[in-house]
């Protein structure tokens, strides 16, 4: 036995199952050994930010841990922007990134690059194996450091003579270091600040769907508060019988409005709300000037156990959350546009649901005409750091094979990991994508407005044009081997929406808007 499949079977030990990979040279041996382990699930992607995106939605949706396969430090480079999403989600990806034997290094090889920069940069946990004998302690090691503060970004390098070299054995992963827990007194301020008139309860993580979601509702139920969350969230359960829980938005002067009445916030699972960006006279926070903001429970923190503490102080075990009702309205006739599109999937979108959100200035009003849909999973990315609908959903699709996801991305945002398509072909992913086709970077005319541009010149406009020559979408899919289907009206919308809801697989609609 080899480092490589020392590590391979250290992976399978710790229960990643799992590995969406896009291999090069340095990263042969490792592929040589899940050849010999049919039961480790690999997942050829396209472009290493299709497989860094892929892990983060299924640990979105499942909880559990996914590899992924890089080719030295370039190939780590073309998976940053979704490792950064990832990052902000809170996920739990371990990352296995190739590099050269150690005694090639010297020789700055054309591929050689800052594979330690690289990675640390992004990485809550960064180490390479010095030799084969570790490779497996080292790789137990990192799915512990993956899996612990509800969810980090492990990197492991392999040395390619580390994999190709005698190994002894395997390694068990430990348990991940128990997530840490606010005092008791830190809970009972914020159990007394909740009852006072204006607060607000701020959740993040899992407080935003299952279980726990139901007790964060009961705890605003008993004592009055708002039950609020940012707009980004990495994943909400939305829809009829979900737990009602009001939304921020993207635009920051519509946050100080939402938050104008409040009074004091706790945050639980959550960051402060933040701004997206700075802007010329407009605030970096939302809410109102002198709000105290108690921060009882950080994104990395025991969520579980702060929730179920403030619940038995407050006495919310046995009332009821407020729920979101089922309201699906009659679908729509007529022109394209954003707010029929809304109706149209809120009408269409089928019982449990996962729906990867990616739509950009569409988004809003998209989440606002779906609310009250049959129940779902809504998927936003928190990062900000766009290409990651088409990867997200590949994930997700992978973890619930058994529920229908959906996708919800712009033009633009969609070009950057359209090799998510091929993925999704070859796999038979179930999974419907909606290509809002308004041939631009439509919400940078709103962020030059937003910086005090009124009057943009031709430049400006070009830079943020996608029509010379216009994207075919249509030509795009089927070149990547999934069905596709242009609609320019509602009626065509709605006939090839349930054309894909309907038929396994993947299949994706152009929405021109």
């Amino acid at each position: 036995m080899n480092g490589a499949e020392s590590l391979v079977k250290t992976l399978l030990a710790g229960d990643v199952d799992v590995c969406f990979a896009n291999p090069g040279t340095s990263e042969m041996h490792f592929v040589a050994a899940l050849d010999l382990h049919p039961e480790m699930r690999c997942i050829l992607t396209l472009f290493e930010g299709g497989a860094t995106g892929a892990a983060d939605g299924y640990f979105r949706m499942t909880g559990r841990l996914a590899a992924t396969l890089l080719h030295l430090a370039p190939g780590f480079g073309n998976g940053y922007a979704n490792l950064h999403n990832a990052r902000k989600a809170h996920s739990a990806v371990l990352n296995i990134v190739g590099d050269h034997a150690d005694y090639h290094l010297r020789y700055d090889a054309p591929l050689k690059g800052d594979i330690a920069g690289v990675t640390r940069s992004v990485s809550h946990w960064v180490r390479s194996s010095t030799d084969a004998a570790s490779v497996a302690w080292d790789g137990a090691d990192a799915i512990r450091a993956a899996m612990s503060g509800n969810g980090r970004i492990a990197t492991l390098v392999l040395p390619a003579n580390a994999a190709w070299d005698k190994a002894k054995g395997i390694a068990s992963s430990r348990a991940p270091v128990p997530p840490q827990r606010p005092s008791k007194t830190l809970v009972a301020a914020a159990a007394a600040a909740l009852w006072r008139p204006g607060a607000a309860l701020f959740v993040g993580g899992a407080a935003l769907y299952g279980d726990l979601s139901r007790v964060a509702g009961q705890i605003a139920a008993r004592t009055g508060c708002r039950l609020m969350s940012d707009y980004f969230v990495p994943r909400i359960e939305r829809g009829a019988g979900a737990v009602d829980i009001e939304c921020l938005h993207y635009p920051v002067l519509e946050n100080a409005a939402i938050l104008k009445d409040v009074s004091e916030i706790v945050l639980l699972g959550a960051g402060r709300p933040v701004a997206f960006f700075a802007y010329p006279d407009k605030p970096s926070t939302p809410e109102p000037a002198g709000c105290p903001i108690l921060d009882l429970c950080a994104p990395d923190m025991d969520i579980a156990w702060t929730l179920k503490a403030l619940a038995d102080l407050t006495g919310a075990e046995a009332v009821e959350p407020a729920l979101l009702s089922l309201d699906l309205p009659e679908l729509p006739q007529g022109a394209m546009s954003i707010e029929n599109l809304g109706q149209a999937l809120a009408a269409l979108l089928p019982e449990d649901a996962v729906v990867v959100n990616e739509s950009v200035t569409a988004g809003q009003p998209l989440a606002d005409a779906t609310r009250h849909a049959r129940r779902h999973d809504w998927l936003n990315n928190p990062g900000g750091a766009i290409g990651e609908a088409l990867p997200l959903a590949v994930g997700a699709a992978v973890g619930c094979p058994d529920r229908k996801v959906v996708v919800l991305t712009g033009d633009g945002s969609a070009m950057y990991t359209l090799q998510a398509l091929w993925t999704m072909a070859r796999e038979e992913l179930d999974v419907t994508v909606v290509v809002l086709a308004n041939r631009g970077y439509k919400i940078l005319w709103g962020e030059l407005a937003n910086v005090g541009v009124e009057k943009p010149g031709e430049t400006a406009a070009q830079m943020f044009d996608l029509t010379d020559p216009v994207l075919d979408w249509v030509s795009l899919a089927r070149g990547h081997g999934v069905p596709a289907a242009r609609a320019v009206d509602m009626s065509q919308f709605i006939a090839a929406l349930r054309e894909g809801l309907d038929r396994p697989g993947p299949y994706l609609i152009e929405a021109v808007c």
